[in-house]
């Protein structure tokens, strides 16, 4: 149960900790420390709000203390680092084989470039706009959104007021929409 949780939340929670931290690796170790931190605190959850809620809420903090914390230094994971091969050497036949070093199976079709380019353009549009957000609003938005988390729990996770969340996230949307429409009205096809 404890897995299928982990799978269902960590994405999620990689977005929300990664709108706190400067990189894709301190939001992993922001929900990789959450995650331990829940695991040792488990026996004093009350049950006064959600699990979900009440781990979103640890996120949160873990997230601003890393953030105070690399703000003051540069993280070794932000130096690039070796990668490894470009393709899993697994996924070519062996010196045995009738072909050597050729596709064991042949990759798998890629979806259209134009579909991909478009939905990409998208995203990355939206992604701007989050970007350009005070972080009150992005982190907002981002629960409400993109997690799908209610009202109420975003009000319980940032300790903020039901009517505080409901202007953040009305300003925020609005400033997202202003973005796209202006972008949409710029590329609009002639009739």
């Amino acid at each position: 149960m404890f897995a299928t949780l982990l799978d269902t939340w960590a994405r999620g929670m990689l977005r929300v900790a990664r709108s706190y931290v400067s990189t894709d690796d301190s939001a992993e170790e922001v929900v990789q420390d959450t995650w331990l931190a829940v695991i040792g605190a488990i026996d004093g959850f009350e049950g006064r709000s959600s699990v979900k809620t009440w781990v979103y809420r640890i996120l949160v903090n873990t997230a601003k203390k890393r953030s105070v914390r690399e703000s003051r230094t540069l993280p070794w994971s932000a130096f690039e680092r070796d990668a490894g091969p470009a393709v899993d050497p697994a996924r070519f036949d062996g010196i045995d084989a009738a072909l050597p070093a050729s596709w064991k199976e042949a990759p798998a079709a890629w979806p259209t470039p134009e579909g991909q380019a478009l939905a990409a353009e998208v995203r990355g549009l939206i992604g701007e706009a989050l970007a350009t957000l005070p972080p009150r609003q992005r982190i907002v938005i981002t629960l409400r959104d993109v997690e799908g988390c209610t009202s109420e729990e975003v009000c319980e996770i940032l300790e903020i007021s039901a009517v505080n969340q409901r202007v953040l996230l009305h300003r925020a949307r609005a400033a997202v929409r202003d973005l796209l429409e202006s972008y949409f009205e710029s590329v609009k096809q002639p009739e």
